[in-house]
């Protein structure tokens, strides 16, 4: 079985085409910024910290691709899109081998979340990676839970694939997928 993080990126190869506007909310190392950047000419990837942009931005020179990256929260992806989106990922938590104290914050998470759904093409999905090895991440992850559990099933369909039965706290993936309307 694969990982959450692996999932996460089957569940978006399934429905990205090379002109599609997608997003990678947490760009942290630019791990899923390039895999976005090899599925599509239209990537825009958010960060607050200058660390995570210079370490994209170095991914992206090496592989000969191109992304807009943006040095704000993600809680602003609203002003990018234009009912076009077809893909997004987080990965909630904090920047590997940084600042710990630095974190995503469920509010902001929300925010974008519902930004993103306003755009959300048909069939088009948010995958949500969510870590709760941490207190923060617990706290994030039951918010998370809560908020993603009461989207209207009319327009969504919502996923929470986990593994149940792995110590530390593994991440669970959340993925939220835009219904196609009714004929």
């Amino acid at each position: 079985m694969k990982t959450a993080l692996h999932y996460s990126h089957d569940l978006l190869k399934e429905v990205i085409k090379p002109n599609d506007i997608v997003v990678d909310a947490t760009m942290g190392n630019g791990k899923d910024t390039l895999f976005l950047a090899r599925l599509s000419r239209n990537v825009h990837a958010f960060d607050i910290q200058e660390m995570a942009l210079t370490n994209t931005s170095q991914k992206l020179k090496e592989a000969r691709l191109n992304a807009n990256l943006h040095l704000e929260g993600h809680q602003h992806v609203g002003k990018y899109l234009n009912n076009n989106l077809k893909a997004a990922i987080f990965n909630l938590g904090y920047l590997p081998n940084s600042d710990k104290s630095i974190i995503t914050i469920p509010d902001n998470t929300i925010r974008a979340i519902e930004a993103m759904m306003k755009h959300l093409l048909p069939t088009g999905r948010i995958v949500i990676v969510v870590y709760s090895g941490h207190l923060e991440g617990i706290i994030e992850k039951d918010i998370l839970l809560e908020y993603v559990a009461k989207i209207p099933q009319e327009q969504f369909q919502v996923l929470n694939y986990q593994f149940i039965n792995q110590r530390n706290n593994p991440p669970i993936l959340l993925c939220i997928e835009k219904r196609r309307p009714l004929k």
